[in-house]
Order: structure tokens, then sequence, then C-alpha cells
């Protein structure tokens, strides 16, 4: 009897970043292929697949997407795995209806594990005008309309997330989940 075949998200963080962590993408849907994973799509050159698997365990998929990477490519990236309903509840708990009108002012943080100890006062206080966060289990929704790349937020959120992330804007995780 075949098994059936789950559709998993896999973000991978820091992969073909300031020259660091080079990570071909059609490359990289060969490799994945090659070690038993079907259907494997990518979106972009910063390492967002879509696949499926047999293999029903999200840990497991991460520990060998991770694996095949380092054998492969010598390094070994943070590698978060999502289903496709956690996907769409991330989606969905979105609470910033700008994303359609301005989707690279919104990011969707996933986290390695919920975070209860996150300094939110602390982000708070970071935040310049305009900016706004929530924190809603494993992700982080922030909007920054004066720019991704200039918030002193997201410049020093790993000192008040505790959690591993990986950011997303709302156009790639629209993209995203349209390979689905």
């Amino acid at each position: 009897m075949l098994a059936a075949m789950a559709t998993w998200i896999v973000l991978l963080r820091g992969v073909n970043v300031g020259g660091r962590h080079k990570l071909p993408m059609a490359a990289l849907r060969e490799l994945l292929a090659e070690v038993g994973f079907e259907n494997v799509r990518t979106y972009i050159q910063s390492g967002n697949i879509v696949l499926d698997s047999a293999d029903g365990d999200r840990d497991s998929v991460a520990r060998s997407v991770q694996r095949a990477i380092e054998e492969r490519f010598g390094f070994a990236p943070h590698t978060f795995v999502l289903d496709v309903d956690a996907f769409d509840a991330a989606i969905a708990a979105n609470p910033f209806s700008q994303g359609d009108e301005d989707p690279k002012a919104i990011h969707f943080f996933f986290l390695a594990e919920p975070d209860p100890t996150a300094d939110l006062d602390g982000l708070r206080d970071l935040a310049t005008q305009g900016e706004e966060f929530v924190l809603t289990g494993e992700v982080l929704y922030l909007h920054t309309p004066n720019g991704f790349g200039r918030s002193k937020l997201v410049e020093r959120l790993h000192r008040f997330i505790g959690a591993e992330t990986t950011a997303r804007n709302h156009r790639s995780v629209m993209a995203i989940r349209a390979l689905v």
C-alpha cells in the first residue's frame, strides 16, 4: 500500500544572503528529489520550498532537508517546516490588512517554537512611528511602513525574541502559498 503524501512548506533561514551560504534553487530542487521528496518547487532564491513527502512528521522532514543540504553544500541552514494548515492559519491570523496594498511592509516572522518569555515591552520601545507588531503563537507579524531595512526593531529583534526566526514579507508568503 502506498503511503499518503503530505505537502510541506519549508523555509530556510540565511541562504543566498550577502554571498554566504550559496544555494542554487535548481540544484536544491534536484537534491531534494534525489533524497525522496516529490513535486519540489521553490520561490525566488531565499530558501522557500514547497514539497510533498510520504513522511508525515515535520521534524523528520526538517532533519532530512537540513542533512541533505549540509552533505551537498557544506552548511546546515536553520530549517522551518510547516504543514499547509499551519501556513494557512498564519495567513488568516495576520492582523494587518495593509498586506494587499503594501505587501512589502507586512512581515511574517516564523518562530521555531512559541516564546512565552518574549520581551514585547522592549520591542514596543524600539518601534518607530507607524510600526506595529503582534505575536501569536509561532508567528510575529510586523508592519514596517517606513521600510524593513530601516527598522531598529528588526535590527534588534533577536534580543527580545529568544526563539529562532525567519522572516518573509506578505508578498512572499502569498507567492509561497500559491505554489501549494
